[in-house]
């Protein structure tokens, strides 16, 4: 049967596609300094450029040699960044200008060069970093000494500690690698003829660096790193192409961390074996419920923590009371198969009796995982550990003060009460420490009650002898129970304070959500965000949001609008490159603010930035977990809010878009009708007004001018509505007979066609209201109106006003159809029309309801639908109630 065809591997295509459109990187790496790799480089460059490549020299270092002067002369040179420190212009790689001369291919020497404090990146290979990311190629020169994982081997090998480290990670994005190799004898013949360095600096490095045996060991490192590299891009080119070979199970690697001074030893000597192996490898660290760490400890261990990610681990943090258990539980789940944990003393007390280490646990309860145990100067605590706290002296104080109350209580007791035993009066003045002081002081207080109640409590007293053997016995099982309890006190107490602790972080940040989630708009929330996260990280905040050309301050708190050149530059990075930049990152470490994207899932809403302390230290590792979640509550009400205000302004849009198309449609039909009449008859009249006869000109005149009113009419109703959603209409109040309003409403329908029968129900005496008669006029038309238009011609319409206690009521009702049921409840809305009617001719625009209620609600008063059997037929019935003016004189 035949084998199917291999397949390219995913990652290795992914891996290649993740290298587009970026520079490529080629190192030139050296064994030592001096061996020519500055000199290999510009070399190659030269016969580039007289391939025709456009090649720019943006930073080279001759140290004085002629020779490396000599290559650079036909090159061309970027002008250095002069950068202030300290009082002088020190010059360094000017990134802006390499970004906008964008050259096809650009020199920097020296990538584990530390720039001066000012630049935008503390190290030059994260400058190299922003370039390759802008699509640049970049030739680079480096020694093998100057890798991370590498730092104390080449430490033991020289005895020099080299503090310019580049990280391995970026060795494995690196292209290209070049050695340039030297056998140690012509090094250090060139050393000795001065040109490496002067003649005092050349002996000294020759009686120290400059070793035969140092430079074997470091050109051996040099050339495995070379090999490493080839191996992987063999691998790689084999997986992407498809390339069957013997492909064996791998290894998976995993280091545990604690807060020791030998965790960074731990974690290159996981990157050195995870190497050897071709492994992928994890950096772990379990913490105890309920044991917290002291500043120190907690930089130590997030020091180590950051080494390992920088070296290509993965990092978790564990939190368990097992940590054997909890590791190896961790281990099978990731399948790794080899653990790297560091040598420890038998340290620390469980339940009274020593406790095993990290190490000897795990090898009795590791099955099928190799345990491999880092060996040097032993620590007071166990690589996974923390440190143990012993207390303070006020809890050993307490504990001295409650031992010696219990001696006196007791010994007053005796005096007037015989009791058998006082043992438990001791173990109460050991749980008093434990609950308040912790787990030591309550230890300290078990012996002192031991040796407390033997002295003044047991025969013969006065001496710590025991005469009985029960006693004796007695006095034992006493000091174990005292020591376990003091333990479990201890402990409860350790865990009960973490445990309020999380409850308090999580109650803040359930209440900092809910608080967000109720606010209506964006900038409510940020300035709610701002004040939140000031009084839980006890910093200066600021929440930066795009504005028409820079991020802006939209909320802080304190408040201020102010933020410096670096504290911008800062923020701007933190929001382009979706990482964080500031004091305390990798990224402009030397601004006072320390600045954290606000991710959204279409990207990000904008940045969160808090202030450094006085005293210029960086964000525990507490606090940066804190602000983490905030920011991230922060982003997602951030992003709600945003979004809703985009559905609100899209919903303004439709309904916008809905009423200009309903009133566009209305005016073009509603006002075809008497436009084509008015046209008529003005065209007849042109035409043949010689010829008509005076009663059939007078006739047309009329037509136009009523069609005229009729537009008149709506016109004003358009005005009047737009003047009422404004809130600009004007009220020109006086007093006014409703009756003869109701009177002038029923002459202007007649005058207008109207065949309805109308009937006017009246008192005798005049009913004043104090209100503007042209409007009110315009009101009950609009309602008598609509009633011609709907109820039919031969409809009864009623007007009917009366005076109740201080208001006056208006009603206009008709005998026709009345309003459909399913237009009852928007019947007063803006172009509200029956569908199904034919009455009105297509002569309504839906406005005079509308304005009828806008009319009389500026007056004070109201306007509402009668149901349909208030006048005993199914018609429509409307009811205005109008304040009468009273306590005013007519």
């Amino acid at each position: 049967m035949p084998q199917p065809a291999a397949r390219p591997s995913a990652d290795a295509l992914l891996a290649h596609a993740e290298r587009e459109g970026r520079g490529k990187l080629r190192l030139f790496l050296g064994a030592a300094p001096g061996v020519g790799k500055t000199f290999a480089m510009l070399q190659a460059a030269r016969a580039a450029k007289a391939a025709g490549r456009d090649v720019l020299v943006g930073i080279v270092e001759t140290h004085g040699r002629a020779e490396t002067q000599a290559m650079i002369a036909d090159l061309e040179l970027l002008p250095r960044k002069g950068i202030s420190y300290k009082g002088r212009l020190v010059p360094e790689l000017d990134i802006d200008a390499a970004l906008a001369r964008r050259p096809s291919l650009l020199l920097v020497d020296e990538y584990a060069h530390s720039n001066v404090p000012g630049s935008r990146h503390p190290k030059r290979w994260q400058d190299v970093a922003e370039l390759l990311q802008a699509g640049i190629d970049v030739w680079t020169t480096m020694n093998v000494q100057h890798v991370e994982s590498l730092n104390d081997v080449v430490q033991r090998i020289t005895g020099v500690r080299v503090r310019e480290t580049v990280p391995d990670t970026t060795l494995r994005t690196a292209d290209e690698i070049v050695l340039v190799d030297l056998p140690p004898d012509e090094l250090i013949r060139r050393l000795a003829e001065g040109k490496v360095y002067v003649e005092d600096t050349a002996t000294r490095a020759t009686q120290n660096f400059f070793k035969p045996s140092n430079l074997t060991a470091l050109r051996e490192l040099a050339l495995r790193q070379v090999a490493s590299r080839v191996d992987s891009d063999l691998l790689e080119r084999m997986q992407g192409g498809a390339i069957e070979g013997p492909w064996a199970a791998g290894e998976r690697l995993l280091v545990c961390l604690g807060p020791n001074q030998s965790a960074e030893r731990l974690v290159r000597t996981a990157k050195r074996l995870a190497d050897l192996l071709d492994a992928p490898w994890f950096a772990v660290t379990i913490e105890r419920p309920g044991v917290s760490l002291d500043e120190d400890a907690a930089a130590r261990l997030e020091a180590a923590m950051q080494l390992a990610k920088t070296l290509g681990a993965e990092t978790q943090r564990l939190v368990a009371a097992d940590w054997p258990r909890e590791l190896l539980r961790f281990s099978r789940y990731e399948n790794v198969t080899q653990i790297v944990v560091g040598k420890a003393r038998r340290t620390g007390l469980r339940w009274g009796w020593p406790r095993r280490s990290l190490a000897d646990a795990l090898v009795r309860q590791a099955d099928g995982i190799s345990i491999h145990v880092l060996t040097g100067e032993e620590e007071s605590t166990s690589a996974a550990g923390r440190g143990v706290d012993l207390g303070s002296w006020s809890g050993y104080g307490a504990a001295l003060a409650s031992v010696a109350t219990a001696t006196i209580v007791g010994s007053q007791i005796v005096r007037f009460v015989p009791l058998p035993n006082l043992s438990m009066l001791y173990l109460l003045a050991v749980l008093v420490p434990a609950f308040f002081h912790g787990v030591w002081p309550a230890i300290f207080a078990s012996f002192l009650s031991f040796a407390a109640y033997n002295f003044f409590f047991i025969e013969p007293t006065g001496s710590f002898t025991v005469a009985r053997p029960h006693e004796l016995l007695a006095l034992a099982i006493f000091l174990i129970i005292a020591v376990a309890i003091s333990a479990l006190a201890g402990q409860a107490r350790d865990q009960m304070r973490a445990s309020a602790a999380r409850t308090r972080a999580a109650r803040r940040l359930y209440e900092f959500t809910r608080r967000l989630s109720a606010l209506p708009d964006a900038s409510a929330v940020m300035e709610a965000a701002a004040s939140e996260i000031n009084a839980a990280i006890g910093r200066p905040c600021a929440i930066l949001r795009p504005g028409p050309t820079d991020l802006e301050i939209a909320a802080s708190w304190p408040p201020d609008d102010r933020l410096d050149t670096p504290a911008r530059a800062a923020a701007r990075w933190a929001f382009d490159r979706d990482e964080p930049a500031g004091g305390g990152t990798a990224t402009l470490p030397a601004s006072g603010w320390t600045f954290f994207p606000l991710p959204a899932p279409d990207g990000r809403v904008g940045v969160v930035g808090v202030e450094r302390a006085g005293d210029d230290a960086p964000l525990g590792l507490e606090a940066r977990t804190l602000l983490s979640a905030l920011a991230e509550q922060t982003a997602a009400a951030l992003h709600r809010a945003l979004l809703s205000t985009e559905v609100r302004s899209a919903r303004t849009a439709a309904e916008t878009e809905r009423v200009r198309n309903i009133l566009l449609a209305s005016i073009s039909h509603d006002f075809r009708t008497p436009l084509a009449s008015v046209l008529g008859s003005a065209t007849t009249l042109i035409d043949y007004g010689d010829r008509l006869e005076p009663e059939a000109r007078l006739e047309l005149l009329g037509q136009v001018r009523d069609e005229a009113r009729h537009l008149d009419s709506m016109v004003r109703n358009l005005l009047s509505m737009t003047r009422l959603e404004a809130g600009a209409l004007e009220i020109n109040r006086d007093w006014i007979d409703v009756g003869e309003a109701l009177e002038r409403a029923v002459d202007l329908a007649k005058r207008r066609g109207a065949t309805q029968c109308f009937t006017l129900a009246l008192s005798d005496r005049p009913l004043l209201a104090q209100i503007d008669g042209s409007l009110f006029d315009q009101a009950v038309g609009n309602i008598v109106g609509n009633a011609v238009r709907h109820a039919g011609r031969d409809a009864n319409v009623t007007l009917a006003a009366r005076r109740d206690g201080e208001a006056l009521t208006v009603e206009i009702a008709d005998d026709g159809p009345g309003v459909p049921e399913a237009l009852r409840a928007e019947v007063f809305e803006k172009f509200t029309r029956a569908a199904h009617s034919k009455a009105d001719g297509g002569e309504s625009a839906g406005l005079g309801l509308a304005i009828a209620k806008g009319i009389v609600e500026a007056h004070g008063g109201t306007i509402e639908l009668l149901p349909q059997d208030h006048t005993g037929a199914t018609g429509a019935a409307f009811r205005i109630r109008l304040p009468d003016g009273k306590g005013h004189t007519p």
